[in-house]
């Protein structure tokens, strides 16, 4: 009696083999980690880049801190490093640049230096970096540091969604019933009365998101910020409406005709 090749135990291992091969070629591989590397040392630059990216990360480099500025923009980089000392730009300078920026100003930067003084190293968190090391530097402390840095983003940022999430079914049901109650509740289509506030474009696109129903995580995805810049927006509005939730503030808003 013929055995059937394909149902040989051996045909069978190799077909699992190849289907393995199959699938490992097809799955998506993880989104490496993207690293932008400012320093004006073009010697530092090569050695360091050469070797985070045999640790897996995707490396960009500047030569200073205008041109680190400039890539950050269109990178938008999960963790910055930077020189301190630098022409044109320096480190904290362009540290300023990226905590002033609404999609730049929560990333993870770790002031890379020669300096090594306490007050030098003072001055670094004062002004906002999240790690800073001192050069000569042991290649796999850098490593070590720049993987902390990205956990304690990433925990942060399912924490803030996690608190965004919270009672958006509660929230849907209450505007829905501010919604049907201001269309329906005896409107006698008087003149809307101007409450004289004055909105920038972020804050009334915020606002419009809010009546809506749009909660922090879907705000922040459609405006292409971080749900901690929505956060700071929705106390604004709260402040100059004079309003302490989410519900009066679309209440205030649909009243006063500040949304469509």
């Amino acid at each position: 009696m013929s055995t059937d090749p394909t149902t040989s135990p051996q045909a069978a291992e190799d077909l699992g083999v190849d289907a393995a091969a199959e699938a490992a070629e097809t799955s998506p591989s993880p989104t490496p980690i993207r690293l932008l590397l400012v320093d004006d040392e073009p010697g530092l630059r090569t050695a360091v880049t050469a070797y985070l990216e045999d640790e897996g990360f995707a490396v960009t480099t500047a030569a200073d801190g205008e041109e680190g500025w400039e890539k950050a923009q269109g990178l938008l980089p999960d963790v910055v490093i930077s020189d301190v000392m630098m022409p044109r730009c320096d480190g904290y300078g362009l540290l300023r640049k990226l905590r002033a920026d609404e999609r730049l100003g929560g990333t993870p930067v770790i002031f890379l230096t020669a300096k090594g003084m306490t007050a030098d190293r003072i001055a670094g968190f004062q002004a906002g970096c999240d790690d800073y090391i001192p050069k000569p530097f042991d290649p796999d402390e850098l490593v070590a540091r720049v993987r902390n840095a990205v956990r304690r983003q990433e925990r942060l940022l399912a924490e803030a969604a996690r608190f965004a999430d919270a009672d958006i079914g509660q929230m849907a049901r209450q505007i829905t019933e501010i919604r049907s109650l201001l269309a329906t509740g005896g409107s006698a289509k008087k003149p809307v009365e101007d409450p004289g506030i004055s909105f920038t474009p972020r804050e009334a696109s915020v606002l419009q998101l809010v009546a809506e129903g749009l909660m922090n995580k879907e705000i922040a995805r459609r405006l292409e910020t971080s749900i901690r810049n929505v956060e700071k927006y929705v106390s604004r509005l709260f402040i100059k409406t004079g309003t302490s939730s989410r519900t009066e503030l679309v209440r205030y808003a649909l009243e006063h005709g500040l949304v469509e």
